[in-house]
Parts: structure tokens; C-alpha cells; sequence
């Protein structure tokens, strides 16, 4: 986990054990929210009628930490299995699709070379998602379309105190962790290792999250 040529926050490369779990195949897509708020009443998405936004297969945008995570619970409680967001480890372990040590979820061949980005250049937002290839774990979008929140509260030092097994970020903070590439960016693609974060309650145009289950 981590990267020695990436920046301080990525530092120390470790090595870290999980134990099974599970994460969706996609980020949650807008036709997946919109039962959830159909359901529940909560609030839609700030983006949720503007059309670069509004295409049912795109992954959710404008959704907090918060609203992440009671999108989980919701779920949990209807299919009566724990749903939750990924950690930050089981993210970068899922990214990698099993190539450890490599940039990107496809190897170390640069980015500039991939097909698509995560962005419609038709309509100036984020491609729906699964258009790119899947890793080897066959997940999709790992590295490209949106910032994924992760259950971890963030620390930019917390690589040199995290234990061994199953690291769940510190116990508090100011910020959540992220994960994944962003369509809005100059550069649209993530590395594996690479960290991102903001606060719990920002609801951006380029986040979005996906699921995880512990096995």
C-alpha cells in the first residue's frame, strides 16, 4: 500500500493484510440513488436535474459523506446484508485488481494512451460508468470518472503509525478519505496509491462513492 514516488502522504510503502471483502463492480449510478431518495424522501443531489449530470447510467454526484453512507443503511436494511463504504486499503486493493506494486489498475503504462477518461466530451460531464475495460478483478472505473468516498476519517501522516492488519484510519478528523480519479481534472486518471479527501458534509460535482461488504 502507498508509493514511494508519490507525494508525503503516500509514505511509506507497506505492506498491509485485509481480511474478505467485497465491493460493487460500479460506482452507485443515479438510477440506483434516485430509489433510495424515491424511497426515503431525502434530499436529491444538488446536480440531479442539470443534464450533464442526469443520465440514469452515470455514477451519482453531489452526494456528501453522509448521504453516502445513509444510502448504505438504506440498502442494508432492505437486503438484509451490511453495506457500507469501503476503506481506504480495501479501495487501493481493489484499484490494483491484484498487479501490486503497479501505477495504475491496468500496469504502468501511462494514461494518455486510454481510450476514454471518465468524461463525455459531448456533454462535458462524466461518462456513465463501465465504458472503460474492468481491472483483473473485474471492477470498473477504479481510476477514472469520479472521487470515491472511503469510510476512513483522513490523516496525511497516517501511513507511519497505521497497523498491519485491516487499518481503518484514525479515529477522528476533519475530513474523509477519497479514492479514484476525477472527469473534471487535467489529469482524469487516478493512481492506485494516490490519496484525496474532503469535508464529510461538501457535496461536489466529481463525488460519488461505490459499496463495500465485508465476507
Amino acid at each position: 500500500m502507498g508509493s514511494e514516488y508519490g507525494p508525503e502522504n503516500e509514505k511509506p510503502l507497506h505492506r498491509v493484510w485485509l481480511d474478505s471483502f467485497g465491493v460493487s463492480r460500479f460506482p452507485v449510478t443515479n438510477r440506483e440513488f434516485k430509489i433510495f431518495v424515491d424511497e426515503t424522501n431525502a434530499p436529491a443531489p444538488p446536480f440531479w436535474s442539470d443534464p450533464l449530470f442526469s443520465d440514469l447510467e452515470q455514477p451519482v454526484v453531489g452526494v456528501s459523506w453522509d448521504d453516502a453512507t445513509a444510502y448504505c443503511e438504506w440498502l442494508s436494511q432492505g437486503a438484509g446484508k451490511h453495506f457500507r463504504l469501503p476503506t481506504e486499503a480495501e479501495r487501493e486493493r481493489a484499484a490494483r485488481g491484484g498487479r501490486e506494486g503497479c501505477l495504475y489498475p491496468w500496469g504502468n503504462e501511462p494514461s494518455t494512451g486510454r481510450p476514454f477518461a471518465g468524461y463525455n466530451p459531448k456533454t462535458g460531464g462524466p461518462e456513465r460508468v463501465g465504458v472503460n475495460e474492468p481491472n483483473d478483478f473485474g471492477l470498473y472505473d477504479m481510476s477514472e470518472g469520479v472521487h470515491e468516498w472511503c469510510s476512513d476519517y483522513y490523516d496525511p501522516g497516517y501511513y507511519r503509525c497505521s497497523p498491519e492488519r485491516n487499518p481503518r484510519g484514525p479515529s477522528f478528523g476533519q475530513r474523509r478519505a477519497s479514492r479514484g480519479g476525477s472527469w473534471r481534472h487535467r489529469i482524469k486518471f487516478s493512481r492506485c496509491a494516490a490519496r484525496s479527501s474532503l469535508p464529510p458534509t461538501f457535496k461536489y460535482a466529481d463525488y460519488g462513492f461505490r459499496l463495500a461488504q465485508t465476507l
